[in-house]
């Protein structure tokens, strides 16, 4: 055997990529993640790379407001993974929490509210995120018992309520919405940092919350929290027969992922300047569900990936022509966002980047199903 397939066979034999990483020693990890990390951050410049930077670069809307839109997406796959791919709680309604965080922003920032406070953006945000977990908490309670379809309606009712009460009590203005919203702040040669001519800065803003988040979340699925969410999704009634507290954890993912659905609202709010009913429709929990389930269910790398390609594909299609009936393609963005999803969900059932443990139940399931 030569030295090369040696490597190899040794490369897949430590579960690839995850694998090879897992092995290497811990300074080398913390270069390999900081490597990355700083390549993140380059991605507004990735349009100067000749050849490279116009293929993946967006046409119609500019390349760092796309990225921008990738964050927050990004913020809310991994909050929805939280509640649906650790706990395996089925939430259809989780724009609703993207809704509140905006909202609450909104009420205390715009010179449109009628509590006329015009709070600074930065000052709202523990308010609004305090606010919006005690939604989850609301949320989750009355939901303790339900499971599956049950469940996923509730959270959809949720969402509808949100939604109906946005766009019909005069507080909350409706389709004409909140205006004037001051953006993050900072100042640079008197020039205001977060400015509406580059969206740069909102990436890199979005980038870095998106960056604490994972560490958060990952030093929860590793905790007690983090084991008690997978007991409960495997089998709910071993794992209270086991001495589970399945009531007090569900209320915590429920909170959790309300926490990081108001904080990608929060961001939003402050980077466009505007908030209406408009926003946040149905469509958008589904958006990111799909994303959720095509990266990888209960994998934090899976759902960084799925909430990226949910913003980036719509994007990527704008201002490209259809050589046949000559529109934009982004008229058709649904129809070639669903043949994307049912093609890896037929190639890769356990979505682009899955958890290990998905992965190996999918194999047994096919086994339990295979002809003897």
């Amino acid at each position: 055997m030569t030295e090369a397939s040696g490597n190899t066979q040794s490369f897949r034999e430590r579960g690839g990529v995850r694998g090879w990483f897992a092995g290497l020693p811990t300074p080398a990890r913390i270069a390999v993640v900081l490597g990355f990390v700083a390549l993140a951050y380059l991605l507004p410049y990735v349009g100067e790379i000749p050849l490279i930077g116009p293929q993946i670069t967006t046409q119609g809307i500019d390349w760092p407001s796309a990225l921008f839109n990738m964050s927050y997406f990004v913020l809310l796959a991994l909050g929805l993974n939280v509640v649906v791919g650790f706990a395996g709680l089925l939430d259809l309604g989780y724009v609703g929490f993207f809704a509140v965080g905006a909202y609450v922003t909104a009420l205390l920032t715009s010179p449109d509210s009628i509590l006329h406070t015009k709070w600074a953006w930065l000052a709202s945000i523990p308010i609004a995120l305090a606010v919006t977990m005690v939604a989850g908490l609301i949320l989750g309670w009355p939901t303790l018992r339900l499971r599956g379809d049950y469940l996923a309606i509730v959270t959809l009712g949720f969402a509808e309520i949100i939604r109906i009460v946005a766009t019909s009590t005069e507080t909350l203005r409706g389709d004409r919405g909140f205006t004037d919203l001051p953006h993050p702040p900072g100042t640079i040669n008197g020039e205001p940092i977060f400015g509406v001519r580059d969206a740069t800065p909102y990436f890199w803003l979005g980038l870095t919350v998106i960056l604490l988040v994972v560490i958060g979340v990952r030093n929860l699925d590793r905790s007690r929290v983090g084991r008690s969410w997978l007991a409960i999704r495997e089998d709910e009634e071993a794992a209270e027969i086991m001495g589970v507290r399945t009531i007090k954890y569900k209320l915590w993912a429920f909170a959790i992922g309300a926490f990081i659905g108001g904080l990608g609202g929060v961001l939003f709010a402050g980077t466009q300047g505007f908030v209406n009913s408009s926003t946040f429709v149905l469509q958008f929990s589904i958006l990111v569900l799909a994303g959720v389930v095509m990266g990888g269910s209960g994998n934090i790398a899976g759902a960084i990936l799925g909430g990226a390609l949910i913003s980036y594909i719509p994007d990527r299609l704008r201002g490209i022509t259809d050589p046949i009936f000559n529109t934009d393609l982004f008229e058709y963005r649904f129809a070639i966002f669903g043949v994307v999803i049912i093609v890896i969900m037929i190639f890769r059932p356990q979505g682009l980047i899955p958890s290990r443990r998905r992965a190996m139940e999918l194999k047994d399931r096919e086994r339990e199903v295979a002809p003897q």
